[in-house]
């Protein structure tokens, strides 16, 4: 057996010598993972998509409050053929969470129910939203968790969603939030003091008693994450508060920013992870029906008097063998296909107005407005930015103009009233294209639970 002699290195050049180029390549993976980190802590991300989902949200789950109104106790009170005692047993078996099994009152349930349409409001406003939305995750799990064979898709979406708001920053733009941000910058900028804020401690020493009241009582449901989660937030909101009365500058300001930015990107991400989740999973099982398959899927929910709010609407699409068919396929192509043209913006924008198109159908054709809106709600975090600015812009001037005839009120700034000051406002790439606040993070400001 012979052994090959190892080769000699050129000459010129030691046998443990790096490959030419190799600490280019290294600096440069460097500098991109440096760059990439510096992008998820320094902001987050998606301001005006998150505030679309914030939107979205509760504007489906205020106007479905609003319409069951007369028939809310029916559907989820004290009347409901699903009886208090039997959610209480269902409840124990499953360890969900709700406020309306604390007790049986009607009193309790009108309450509840009231506290619900109201941070729903406040939430689509972008009140205090920190707070709010942590009272709509609340009131959202009460109602659905009470009477569990009430809900559909749309419900499932509505309940997750409800608990992913809570950890994004989805109030940096369009809402009350951000406009009162801005009012303290130019505050600040002619060098007043920012206004001071009674009504977010007053919210937060309200609430802690409850929460701690809640705890001791085991009234918090079976699982072990909501208390978790519900406590970080009531505390976090103390360390912001804190933090930017005493700190506002300094390194546990800055610290909180990252924290806060990390949650809410990562948050974002799992929220198109769970919008593509739903896409591919209904139209990969889609695929395995026999309906599906042959093209006459859809001609049967339209034959169903439950779902054909419009019957001869119905009737005249039914009666279409080829429109039939090429909207059953559509259909199936479209949620099939969606999570993998991600990385092609424009096909990801074809089909995502496909998508918008095919649930709002959804809503006339079959009577599901509801479910029409959570979902598209849920596609708007893939909503190009550009498009949203653009749409933030022509809200603004249509405001504008329905508004012009009022007059513009004036306050002094000692009174805590806002106060034109055309000289401090930001340049308009501070401010941004449609001249909303900067994001929090950037000059913000924070308040106790805002």
């Amino acid at each position: 057996m012979t052994t090959t002699p190892p080769t000699a290195p050129p000459a010129g050049r030691p046998a443990h010598a790096p490959v030419p180029g190799t600490p280019d390549r290294i600096a440069a993976a460097g500098a991109a993972l440096a760059r990439a980190l510096q992008r998820i802590t320094a902001c987050a991300l998606g301001p005006y998509q998150s505030a679309v989902i914030r939107i979205g949200f509760a504007a489906t789950y205020l106007f479905f409050l609003l319409r069951e109104l007369p028939h809310r106790h029916e559907l989820y009170g004290p009347d409901s053929p699903w009886h208090w005692d039997l959610a209480r047993r269902l409840t124990a078996g499953n360890d969900a969470f709700s406020v309306l099994l604390w007790s049986d009152s009607t009193l309790w349930f009108e309450a509840v129910y009231a506290l619900t349409l109201l941070s729903a409001a406040a939430l689509l406003l972008g009140w205090r939203t920190r707070t709010m939305s942590v009272l709509f995750m609340v009131g959202v799990l009460s109602v659905q968790n009470r009477s569990v064979f009430m809900g559909d898709g749309g419900d499932n979406v509505i309940h997750l969603m409800a608990i992913y708001l809570v950890l994004t920053r989805c109030a940096q733009v369009w809402s009350l939030d951000a406009r009162r941000a801005a009012r303290d910058a130019e505050r600040g900028a002619v060098g007043l003091p920012p206004r001071r804020d009674v009504v977010g401690p007053v919210l937060w020493a309200v609430l802690g008693p409850v929460l701690l009241g809640a705890t001791l009582m085991d009234g918090l449901g079976g699982t072990w994450w909501f208390p978790v989660l519900l406590w970080i937030l009531w505390l976090s909101a103390a360390a912001w508060w804190a933090a930017e009365r005493y700190a506002p500058r300094g390194q546990q300001r800055a610290l909180l920013d990252v924290l806060a930015n990390l949650v809410h990107n990562a948050t974002l991400v799992v929220i198109m992870v769970e919008v593509c989740l739903i896409y591919a999973t209904a139209g990969w099982y889609k695929i395995q029906g026999s309906r599906w398959q042959d093209g006459t899927a859809l001609f049967y929910p339209l034959k169903l008097d439950y779902f054909t709010p419009w019957p001869a609407l119905s009737d005249v699409l039914a009666a279409s063998g080829l429109m039939v068919m090429v909207l059953t396929y559509a259909t199936v192509i479209v949620q099939v296909a969606f999570p993998f043209t991600l990385f092609n913006r424009r096909i990801k924008n074809v089909l995502l107005v496909m998508m918008i198109g095919e649930h709002a159908g959804i809503a006339l054709l079959l009577g599901l407005p509801f479910f029409s809106m959570a979902m598209i709600a849920a596609d708007a975090v893939f909503l190009p930015t550009v498009f949203l600015m653009w749409l933030g812009g022509r809200a603004a001037l249509g405001r504008q103009r329905l508004l012009g005839w009022l007059p513009r009120r004036s306050h002094s700034p000692e009174a805590g009233g806002p106060q034109e000051v055309p000289t401090a406002r930001p340049a308009p790439e501070e401010r941004g294209a449609t001249g909303e606040a900067p994001p929090h993070g950037s000059g913000g400001g924070h308040t106790l639970v805002g």
